[in-house]
């Protein structure tokens, strides 16, 4: 249907208001820059008197008030005309008398009342506003039009039907998602079919899932497909520092919405307008928040389901709505937008790739099988990566090589070459990483070995070991967990082998380590002493109370001494067993750390054989 287009901001100097300002002003202003006549002294009136007697004045013109004229010579100043203010002839008499200097003042006339009492509030007023014009362009209030009159107006942009050119093609990776979004598709196309049986459509629906999934772009794809009106705003700008404003706004941006219908509502980041009430610490006076989302709360209860308008909204941060948005007749649907899978990935990277010359040769799917957790934006991100990669290589085409080192980019952080460290150092780190490949080479629960570097990336890494699992994981075995401490446990190890002593180097190996070593025991319960029991003291993240920091300890003193115990156990356990596999492999762990001095950098090829027999 159509829509009527926004209209542009009047500009200040357009409007009458402003002229009707400067025109009194520079009345008031006249009196004080324009003399009072042309070649004409102001005299009192007793001077007036004085030349009068001495037969110097030559001519007068009498007014009501003033006396204005010409003298026979010059006078002060070397002018000949005159004006002066009458003054009664009986005073006059009497002041000359007692030879006293006497004059009269001007009464205010209609002008000066007008000038002097109603001319200074109106400058007042309109420098006030002007400031509040000026100073809304870049706070919100869009100009004198659009400034403290228009504060409670909705702040969405509105997208007629022909401007959205996204549609569901345009979305890979989402398949489950978007067969939930076209029935809101057919309803927008079809509301009085889509009800022959008595059902409903649902009005509210939330796009849940982690950043960078596409959850405002499926919103945009759903009013590309339907072709409706399509009003996209933010959960921040409904709040104000002015109480009640954003309860104007979501009645502002509803009323337009039931104007439009059929029409879409698209509210992102809605965590930062839907927070549970309550969370906060208690403050005095009213929150503006609370009062907005009681609004919000209110207008999609009492929304008329014969009007064709949905809500759709987005957040990375369901945990801490309020219970009363997600209740049914609200947002009665969730919409997971989830991290893609591999085949996910490579229709995604499909997409991004049709917009860069490529190599025939390039495999989407095994680029895929490369970035186990990549979001759509990641999957962006790296295609212009590869592409940059490419480009300053002096390339033709991106090639496979290209992604591989916008990976290790996007992962690893960039490379500082610069870093120079010095032989020791050098030493240390090739044994520590060689160390952690070895170790994962001879673990058949471990993650395959890609690529083992001492070039020195991002902030604090000196050199990395590449792992990528092949296949996507919704699970792992208590074995498989074990095999992935004691990859992380085995540069400790070799470097404690080698130099007998140990660095700083494994620091964030010991934390990674010692938090999956935690979480088996208090979260899995995969310890055989204290049984399958869950100790977690972490607070629930799905529509739990938030605000209750604190809570009390699940376990005793005693069981948390043996919890301590336990997550200890393990990781002794752990790098015994990486000492062990590196102790009969001692020999290729001397080989392959000598290579990696001599390269910096090793592909999985170039890898020693190792031997796959463990130690208890």
């Amino acid at each position: 249907m159509p829509v009527t287009p926004p209209q542009k901001t009047q500009s200040p100097a357009a409007n009458p208001f402003w002229w009707a300002i400067l025109i009194l002003a520079i009345i008031s202003l006249a009196p004080l820059v324009l003399p009072a006549g042309q070649g004409s002294l102001s005299l009192p009136y007793s001077e007036f008197e004085r030349l009068l007697d001495d037969g110097k004045v030559k001519s007068v013109v009498i007014a009501d008030d003033s006396i204005s004229g010409l003298t026979t010579e010059p006078i002060a100043g070397g002018k000949t005309g005159f004006v002066t203010l009458r003054v009664p002839s009986d005073l006059a008499a009497k002041l000359a008398e007692h030879h006293v200097e006497y004059s009269a003042e001007p009464k205010s006339g209609w002008l000066t009342i007008v000038v002097g009492w109603v001319l200074p509030p109106l400058i007042f007023v309109g420098i006030w506003m002007l400031f509040l014009g000026f100073a809304g362009k870049g706070g919100g209030m869009r100009g004198f039009d659009g400034g403290l009159l228009s504060i409670g107006k909705s702040r969405a942009k509105l997208f007629v039907e022909t401007e959205v050119k996204v549609n569901f093609d345009d979305v890979a990776g989402e398949d489950e998602a978007k067969a939930e979004l076209r029935e809101i598709v057919d309803f927008l196309k079809q509301p009085e079919a889509y009800g022959r049986l008595g059902a409903h459509v649902a009005r509210g629906i939330l796009l849940v899932g982690p950043p960078g999934t596409g959850k405002t772009l499926l919103a945009r794809a759903v009013a590309g497909e339907a072709g409706v009106p399509f009003y996209s705003t933010n959960g921040s700008e409904f709040v104000e520092m002015f109480v009640g404003v954003g309860a104007a706004r979501v009645r502002d941006l509803f009323g337009q919405a039931r104007r439009s219908a059929p029409c879409i509502i698209f509210i992102d980041e809605l965590d930062a307008l839907g927070r549970a009430r309550g969370a906060a610490a208690p403050i005095a006076g009213p929150d503006e928040k609370e009062q907005t989302l009681n609004q919000l709360l209110a207008e999609m209860d009492g929304f008329d389901r014969s009007v064709a308008v949905i809500i759709l909204a987005a957040t990375n941060r369901p945990e801490i709505l309020d219970p009363a948005l997600l209740r049914a007749g609200r947002f009665d649907r969730q919409v997971l937008v989830d991290r893609p899978d591999k085949i996910g990935r490579a229709a995604i990277l499909k997409l991004h790739l049709a917009k860069l010359t490529v190599d025939p040769d390039l495999d989407c799917a095994a680029v895929a099988a490369l970035t186990p957790g990549f979001t759509g934006a990641d999957l962006a991100n790296l295609a212009n990566e590869a592409a940059v990669v490419a480009t300053r290589r002096g390339a033709e085409r991106v090639a496979m090589p290209d992604f591989v080192a916008a990976i290790e980019r996007i992962v690893g952080g960039l490379e500082k070459k610069s870093r120079l460290l010095v032989p020791k150092e050098r030493r240390i780190v090739a044994f520590h990483e060689m160390g952690h490949a070895l170790v994962a080479q001879a673990l058949d629960g471990a993650d395959k070995v890609q690529k083992v570097s001492i070039i020195p990336r991002g902030i604090g890494a000196l050199g990395y070991t590449m792992q990528r699992p092949t296949e996507d994981r919704f699970l792992m075995s208590r074995t498989e967990l074990v095999d992935k401490m004691v990859v992380l446990l085995g540069g400790r190890a070799a470097e404690s082998l080698v130099f007998d002593d140990v660095s700083t180097g494994a620091a964030d190996d010991l934390a990674r380590a010692t938090d999956l070593a935690r979480s088996m025991v208090q979260r899995f319960g995969m310890d055989e002493t204290l049984g399958p029991v869950t100790f977690d003291t972490e607070p629930g993240r799905f529509l739990d109370q938030p605000g209750s920091f604190w809570r009390p300890r699940p376990c005793s003193d005693d069981t948390s001494r043996e919890i301590d115990q336990a997550v200890k156990r393990l990781l002794e356990k752990a790098l015994d067993r990486a000492k062990a596999i590196l102790r009969v492999n001692r020999a290729q762990l001397e080989a392959g750390a000598e290579l990696l001095l001599q390269r910096e950098t090793l592909e999985v090829q170039d890898l020693p054989r190792v031997s796959f027999e463990r130690a208890a």
